[in-house]
């Protein structure tokens, strides 16, 4: 057997998934030919033929189908030589770039962080805030190895894994008198703040609005969870909040904090590129925010 070439394993499993070298070459942002030539690469390499066309979809042979049940063995074995080399280097133990909401950022990745920090302490963490279509974007580009977001996320290369629900709340002054059941109907009567356009936070909102029937426009929009939570406390008007955002501690002194009717839910997601190679430090930072929902 020749040279074994781990990225043309992960070129074969990749064509596998997708049922054809086309769509294997668009998630992977190489050429057809590039993904063809790697595949026949590993099976000179195997000496073994290893994909066949079945109709219009591309499937493993015998000889690949058995690749196919090794290859996490495989992975995991060349997880772990990595990790095992890196126990002996010194500098960095290596670069994660997370990208998530402002939002997320300053109310859920602080205890994250921190365990990453006592855990890998050479880890060189980077973190960048933006909307979830910016992040999409960046991890796309692969500016940015994984990201926490809100969806929905579209994109054919990506692996969307769901971790957490987040219930919306309304916040408003203590002297602002609501009734017991905030619909979107009551708020059409209330000074409203909310979220900037073009993130799904405010898209949500928007959407739980409008299947009220209330077109509403806001007193303001703002960008900052925390600058909404000081107009609310100066008295200027109420305001739809992700709920991860409201401490009960923070607010019981001077901000009424009511459900929502209908409740209003949004759901954040683990998103990376499928063909994103985990290191160490990636691996321990998907186990980290996978913990978000336990």
């Amino acid at each position: 057997m020749k040279t074994f070439n781990p990225d043309y394993l992960q070129s074969f499993l990749v064509v596998i998934e997708c049922g054809s070298f086309s769509a294997a070459a668009e998630r992977l942002q190489l050429s057809q030919p590039a993904v063809s030539l790697q595949v026949r690469q590993l099976e000179k390499s195997l000496g073994a033929t290893l994909v066949e066309r079945v109709g219009r979809k591309t499937r493993p042979t015998a000889a690949g189908a058995a690749l196919l049940a090794s290859a996490p063995q495989v992975n995991a074995a060349i997880a772990a030589a990595v990790d095992a080399v890196a126990q002996h280097t010194t500098g960095t133990a290596g670069r994660v770039r997370l990208g998530t909401g402002a939002t997320a950022c300053i109310f859920l990745l602080p205890p994250i962080l921190k365990e990453l920090r006592a855990a890998l302490p050479a880890l060189e963490i980077t973190v960048t805030t933006g909307n979830t279509a910016e992040i999409a974007k960046a991890l796309e580009d692969n500016t940015i190895d994984i990201g926490l977001l809100t969806m929905p996320v579209s994109g054919r290369s990506f692996e969307i894994t769901p971790v957490l629900d987040d219930e919306f709340v309304l916040i408003a002054p203590h002297d602002m008198p609501l009734p017991a059941r905030i619909t979107p109907t009551v708020l059409a009567t209330k000074p409203v703040l909310l979220f900037e356009p073009g993130g799904n936070t405010r898209r949500t909102a928007d959407d739980w609005l409008a299947r009220g029937g209330v077109s509403l426009k806001p007193l303001m929009s703002l960008g900052s969870v925390e600058a909404i939570k000081e107009m609310v406390r100066a008295g200027l008007g109420c305001a739809i909040l992700p709920g991860m955002a409201v401490s009960a501690k923070a607010t019981s002194r001077d901000l009424t904090v009511r459900s929502l009717s209908p409740k209003l839910h949004r759901r954040l997601a683990i998103v990376m590129r499928r063909d994103k190679r985990l290191d160490r430090g990636l691996r321990k930072t998907l186990s980290a925010l996978k913990s978000l929902g336990q």
